[in-house]
């Protein structure tokens, strides 16, 4: 059973720091792509992070450049956005992703976590 258990959300104040960690299950994760989106209300899910390749190239939204950081721990199969310098912008779900390196027909969505960014 493929599972994407997403954890690390919550309340945070402008300037501040979270770290996200989405675990995996019951797929070959070193297999696969992974990658952060998020959805505000109101709004359309979009891409955060992502890496690009199992080598480890990666790609990020034009608005979290410099401030996020997605990392992976495939010993762990586990998949990681270090968010930094928060903004109210920020507050949105965000979603792990995982996508066969190969091919679309096994992609995977876990959850969801709650990122509220507030003074």
């Amino acid at each position: 059973q493929v599972q994407l258990v997403e954890s690390g959300g919550g309340l945070v104040q402008p300037g501040g720091s979270l770290r996200l960690s989405c675990a995996a299950s019951g797929f070959v994760f070193s297999d696969y792509l992974m990658s952060w989106y998020r959805q505000a209300p109101g709004t359309e899910r979009e891409l955060v992070a992502a890496f690009v390749s199992v080598g480890g190239s990666t790609n990020y939204a034009d608005s979290v450049k410099g401030r996020f950081t997605i990392s992976r721990d495939n010993a762990k199969n586990t998949v990681y956005l270090q968010m930094n310098s928060l903004k109210p912008e920020d507050t949105a779900v965000y979603y792990c992703n995982g996508r066969h390196r190969w091919t679309s027909l096994y992609n995977y969505w876990g959850q969801g976590t709650q990122v509220t960014v507030s003074s």
